[in-house]
């Protein structure tokens, strides 16, 4: 047989086939666009955004712009960078490439969300959840918070119950139980905690939140056993040992509250609450020094905390400071206009610094906005009693002596100290006219007396941190 020529086993001859026109038939590989997916969800759950950059251009480049996965995790890596519009362009891509991806619907509905374009977020969600074969306790909170932004409670809760009942995440316990306390419901949401408390218990977050809400109820029992529980499973959490620390505090235990708050220093030094009550526990020490350096970098914190502001004041007046005193006590006005204590610190500011006539606007007000403070009528009565008014000083004192028997636990200090301008009007009103001058200069001590215990009376409570009050990022991590 011809060594040029094969044949087959029924004898017929084969052609033969040149090299390169076999190379030529062969089929060419091709790439699957999904197979570098894996690595770029190595690389981006790692967090190692920059090698991420650079795959997802490379498969963008490869693919002409028309990877999905590609685009979607750059749509998360710009939202994390805060590039929201940026990322909702991506994930647009994402949902004309696959519009039957519920992942792709979501994201795009959620940088809507974080866009502030509520009415179109909750189109977004509306239409996940019919692509959506399964319930999504995702879907369902997120609508809950489309809701609440646009002013629809009711619906808004019951998203919420929806998330609860199918996820049982704290992210939904916590809004649903927030809900509630904006509506001042609070045993609902302490029904709320308590139900998420028993779902993760584990959770020191949740445990805090009961506490302090136990805390806000009065109920100081078992607040001091949920922060102890939440304390016992995270030793370093800051939201309860600031609560606990606020507890210590209140009964004017200032060296046990400060060394709860070094602690919480360690793991939230910028906490404006935290400096506020470090200031106030050195001003419950006297060490008025420390307290206004601890006080005013709270201020720097958070400038516009009228709690804060109250509390510079009230340091002020302690030093004699009294321009300084009405500068602070004036912005918590600004801030707060309806609380007594601000105006009755600001009267007797006012009274230092001679200027009768305010000071007689700002006592009033005090008065009308808390007519059952007996410190109110008291230190009105102090201040009518030095400007000559005796008879409006008597009927102050009267109204002070009237409330004194409704109200209970009023501190002997404050009886000791009517007791004694009852007795020094008594003199001015029957002595001559030619005898007021010295017995005003006789009776200046016990007025400065009583208007110092007044002041500890309207004194601010330490602030009790919150869940709320810590800074939330709203471009929290999303999953890939």
């Amino acid at each position: 047989m011809d060594s040029a020529r094969t044949e087959y086993s029924n004898g017929i001859p084969a052609r033969s086939v040149p090299k390169s026109r076999q190379d030529s038939t062969k089929a060419p590989e091709l790439q699957a666009v999904e197979g570098r997916n894996w690595l770029l969800h190595r690389h981006y759950s790692r967090k190692e955004f920059g090698i991420c950059k650079i795959l997802v251009q490379e498969e963008l480049e490869r693919t002409r712009g028309k990877h999905e996965y590609a685009n979607y995790i750059q749509g998360l890596i710009l939202r994390h960078e805060g590039k929201i519009q940026e990322s909702l362009e991506c994930f647009q891509i994402c949902h004309s490439l696959n519009q039957r991806n519920v992942d792709n619907i979501k994201q795009v509905a959620r940088s809507l969300f974080l866009l502030g374009l509520h009415n179109v977020a909750l189109e977004a969600y509306l239409e996940a959840q019919q692509v959506s074969k399964t319930p999504d306790w995702d879907i369902f909170h997120n609508l809950g918070e489309c809701w609440l932004r646009l002013g629809e409670h009711g619906k808004a809760k019951e998203a919420l119950r929806q998330a609860v009942q199918l996820g049982r995440h704290e992210r939904s316990y916590i809004a649903l139980a927030n809900m509630y306390k904006m509506e001042g419901e609070m045993q609902a949401a302490i029904d709320i905690y308590k139900a998420a408390v028993e779902a993760s218990p584990d959770s020191a977050q949740l445990a805090t939140s009961l506490g302090l809400l136990y805390l806000q109820e009065g109920k100081y029992q078992h607040a001091l056993e949920k922060l102890g529980g939440a304390l016992a499973r995270d030793p370093q959490c800051a939201q309860a040992l600031l609560a606990a620390g606020a507890m210590m505090q209140n009964h004017s235990d200032y060296d046990v509250a400060l060394s709860k708050y070094k602690i919480a220093a360690q793991s939230w030094p910028e906490s404006p609450a935290l400096w506020n009550n470090v200031g106030m526990c050195f001003y419950g020490k006297k060490k008025f020094v420390a307290s206004l350096s601890c006080l005013k970098r709270a201020h720097y914190l958070s400038p516009l905390d009228w709690d804060i502001l109250f509390n510079l004041g009230l340091v002020h007046m302690a030093t004699q400071q009294y321009a300084s005193a009405f500068h602070f006590l004036s912005a918590a006005i600004n801030l707060k206009p309806a609380h007594a204590g601000t105006f009755l610190l600001l009267a007797i500011t006012l009274r230092h610094l001679e200027d009768p006539d305010n000071a007689t606007e700002a006592f009033k007000q005090a008065s009308f906005l808390a007519p059952l403070d007996v410190s109110v009528p008291l230190n009105f009565a102090v201040f009518l009693e030095s400007q000559g008014d005796l008879e409006g000083a008597s009927l102050q004192l009267v109204r002070f002596q009237d409330l004194a028997q409704v109200t209970p636990q009023i501190s002997s200090e404050l009886l000791q100290t009517s007791s004694q301008l009852s007795k020094s009007l008594n003199s001015r009103l029957l002595s001559d006219t030619s005898s007021k001058a010295s017995a005003t200069g006789t009776d200046a001590n016990d007025k400065s007396h009583i208007e110092v215990e007044a002041q500890v009376r309207v004194r601010n409570h330490p602030i009790d941190s919150s869940p709320e009050s810590e800074p939330r990022n709203n471009l929290a991590d999303d999953e890939v």
